[in-house]
């Protein structure tokens, strides 16, 4: 799967790309803080583990619900946590597994 990943994206010469198959639910601590997450999948809460990777000043935009959702601009502030609800969007699930 990440063969056929980075052959499609080789031809971009992105050299700032980094490709991981693992939990998405999890983050990727070790290249932690972000300044901005994207979330593509929906989840039933906003995963703790995500907001910890966010860095001062960071931004993630995660839908959130199982079965109505919506999509929330989560910012990192220093007097702490924003949130900003936005549309009602219909995503599919994110789901936690591989290590």
């Amino acid at each position: 799967m990440l063969e056929k990943a980075r052959g499609n994206l080789r031809p971009l010469h992105l050299s700032n790309l980094r490709l991981v198959h693992a939990d998405g639910t999890r983050g990727l601590p070790e290249a932690a803080p972000f300044d901005g997450i994207i979330v593509a999948a929906a989840t039933p809460g906003i995963p703790g583990a995500l907001l910890q990777q966010l860095a001062p000043g960071g931004r993630m935009i995660v839908p959130v619900g199982s079965g109505d959702q919506a999509l929330c601009l989560i910012e990192k502030t220093p007097s702490g946590l924003t949130e900003k609800w936005l549309d009602a969007v219909h995503f599919v699930p994110l789901r936690g597994g591989k290590q």
